[in-house]
């Protein structure tokens, strides 16, 4: 074992013998009693040394062995510690990979905020490597979502689109200036490919087979697909099980949402089922709507709102991919400009939908630090003053 104090929460005092873990009371910590000599032994478990250095090290400060161990202790059940051996075999690969280490420094830094557990934000990337989403859409939300999930290690991320690109389509982050003219499918793959941190595996590598698709992600560049997706559209994927989040921006509104698990939360047929039964005008209009999208000349899809959609969906995703369901599951959450402030809007089940999502129970959403903000480890309280 070689322990180490995870780097990502800054460290201050709080008086002379509290140390506080985080600034921020999502995630902070507060520790105590602490006294000078172990405040400063602290600043050796810095993951170079094991444990028995650490034990001859703490003796010449003063520390007993009985000290060093419980003081081990401690930061490890307050999820403050790591360990750069563990992980397994899958998070020693990724080890070995030290310049896709060096790309992903912040994502395990924040990962290690999420993952208590010593070696977690590794095994969280690991994870991420052999894990297979598929974009739809490759305009100014969908090719930022697919760079980011690239970029933040999910090893196979395909991008689904038709046509040319066209200048509307280039966005920072995105698809660049040089891809216009190209086709949309291959720019949204060198796209990728340049986001990722290292090369994706592939099938037939150690590290397993194609995997099954573990998400969809629709962004398509017309947002009326989003805000009023099509049920036929959806059909194979809550046939098949497959976990699906829309994200796009339709006339200045961004939204993001909801995020289908098939057979447990509402699903395109629930929505429209629903807005049937609030409006009873809405088939009528969506026809007309669906039917005009080709004329519309230029979408009202503004670069920061668009932004904005992209990295709150891909964000999203990710807390799903890593095994958290985000805010999204079983709603929507719509900004407009010029104010941007985000809503949620419940999105139910509907009782006459043949996906039968209406007579189950559905999935508490989790936030990545949910109960843990603050905790004590001398007597549990809140962790951050702010």
């Amino acid at each position: 074992m070689y322990p180490k104090v995870k780097p990502a929460l800054a460290r201050a005092w709080r008086d002379l013998q509290t140390v506080q873990f985080g600034v921020t009371p999502a995630h902070a910590v507060v520790l105590g009693p602490v006294d000078t000599a172990t405040g400063a032994f602290m600043d050796r478990i810095d993951g170079t040394r094991g444990i028995d250095l650490l034990r001859a090290e703490g003796a010449a400060m003063g520390l007993s062995e009985g000290r060093v161990d419980e003081l081990i202790r401690r930061l490890a059940g307050a999820g403050l510690l790591d360990d750069a051996t563990v992980g397994g075999p899958r998070a020693q690969a990724v080890r070995r990979r030290p310049e896709s280490l060096e790309r992903l420094g912040p994502d395990l830094a924040s990962l290690s905020l999420v993952r208590r557990e010593p070696g977690g934000d590794l095994r969280a990337v690991a994870a991420r490597r052999g894990i297979r989403v598929q974009v739809r859409g490759s305009g100014r939300v969908g090719a930022v979502i697919a760079a980011v999930l690239a970029g933040a290690g999910v090893g196979r991320v395909e991008v689904l689109d038709g046509g040319r690109v066209q200048p509307a389509d280039v966005a920072p982050g995105g698809l660049g200036s040089g891809s216009v003219g190209r086709l949309r499918a291959e720019a949204a793959g060198a796209l990728v490919r340049e986001a990722a941190p290292g090369r994706a595996p592939r099938a037939g590598e150690a590290e397993g087979p194609e995997p099954a698709l573990s998400l969809v992600v629709v962004a398509p560049r017309d947002g009326l697909q989003a805000w009023a997706p099509d049920p036929e559209t959806a059909a194979d994927w809550v046939a098949t099980g497959t976990p699906h989040l829309y994200a796009g921006v339709l006339e200045g509104t961004g939204l993001v949402g909801p995020l289908v698990l098939p057979g447990a939360t509402a699903c395109a047929g629930c929505m429209e089922r629903d807005r049937i039964d609030r409006d009873p005008a809405w088939p009528r209009m969506l026809v007309q709507w669906r039917s005009a999208h080709r004329r519309r000349a230029t979408a009202a899809c503004d670069l920061g709102l668009a932004s904005a959609v992209a990295g709150l969906a891909a964000g999203h995703a990710l807390s799903f991919l890593d095994g958290r369901l985000p805010a999204s599951t079983g709603a929507r959450w719509e900004a407009a400009l010029p104010s941007l402030s985000w809503e949620p809007s419940e999105v139910r089940p509907h009782v006459d939908c043949p996906c039968s999502a209406a007579g189950v129970a559905e999935p508490t959403p989790t936030t990545a630090g949910a109960g843990r903000g603050g905790v004590a480890v001398s007597g549990r309280g809140r962790g951050g003053s702010g």
